[in-house]
């Protein structure tokens, strides 16, 4: 179902990963991203689904939330796969060659690696890192400080913070809207799951139309909200909660360092099955 989707959803919890700093978090999840980006063979692999599980176990997320956010990406990790299955081309001798299909044993571990493991640690450990465990507010004021500098360019650093959390704050709301919409449709004699892909695809018609309706509404709604309390973006505004580091921030971070260099390490230690 629809409603099962996580994506983007904020856990209040009272954990470590909770009580983290969001800068720390924000500049985390880009050293997980090229942790995850410099993995080249299945030790590397292996250790990342470690790393990523024990992140979970800090931030006491289950592993349920975690496949939840997973699930609307299945039909991308398929096209994906099959794609870097049947387009990579090995050294050896072809495992299968049928018509112009050749399959490599190359191809099936890129498939593998690179199309569907690597794809599910970068959502999976994004989202520990920041919607999982991190306010909207949290966020906006992590984003905002961290680009503080750009305010001297003239860069409209708070508005651009403030927008990236709007956008992260409505998909939940989005994917909520969407799941009352399919069901007053049905409960009105709509398909949506007979039918080929053609048939489906236009049987959703009658959800985007609402859809977009009540987008824009909300958007609306939001905008008269900001100027009843007089917003004017973020020009003499002060801040409740003061940003500032501890103990657990420095943990964190050495924890995320450790695990860039520890994949470096094992790239160059233990160079079997690479697929990059």
């Amino acid at each position: 179902m629809i409603s099962d989707i996580t994506l983007g959803q904020f856990f209040p919890g009272e954990s470590h990963l909770h009580k983290a700093d969001p800068r720390t978090k924000i500049v985390g999840s880009i050293v997980y991203m090229a942790a995850i980006f410099c993995a080249k063979n299945v030790f590397a692999y292996l250790f990342m689904i470690l790393f990523t599980a024990m992140l979970a176990m800090v931030g006491h997320i289950r592993i349920r939330l975690l496949w939840k956010s997973i699930k609307p990406l299945f039909f991308v990790l398929l096209i994906m796969s099959m794609i870097n299955l049947f387009a990579t081309k090995g050294t050896g001798e072809p495992l299968l060659s049928f018509w112009k299909i050749t399959i490599y044993e190359e191809g099936i571990w890129r498939a593998v690696l690179v199309s569907v493991v690597r794809v599910v640690l970068l959502v999976m450990g994004s989202s520990l890192l920041l919607t999982y465990t991190t306010s909207p507010i949290q966020l906006t004021d992590g984003i905002e400080t961290l680009l503080s500098p750009l305010k001297k360019i003239h860069v409209p650093v708070h508005e651009f913070a403030m927008m990236m959390t709007i956008a992260l704050r409505f998909i939940p709301t989005l994917i909520e809207e969407t799941d009352k919409i399919m069901k007053a449709q049905k409960a009105r004699g709509a398909d949506f799951s007979s039918g080929g892909l053609i048939k489906r695809a236009k049987a959703l018609l009658p959800v985007l139309i609402p859809l977009f309706v009540s987008s824009f509404q909300h958007a609306m709604d939001l905008a008269t909200a900001m100027e009843c309390r007089c917003y004017h973006g973020g020009e003499g505004r002060t801040k409740y909660r003061i940003l500032k580091f501890t103990g657990v921030d420095v943990w964190i971070g050495l924890a995320l360092l450790v695990a860039l260099a520890a994949v470096i390490v094992i790239n160059k230690f233990l160079p079997i099955g690479n697929v990059m």
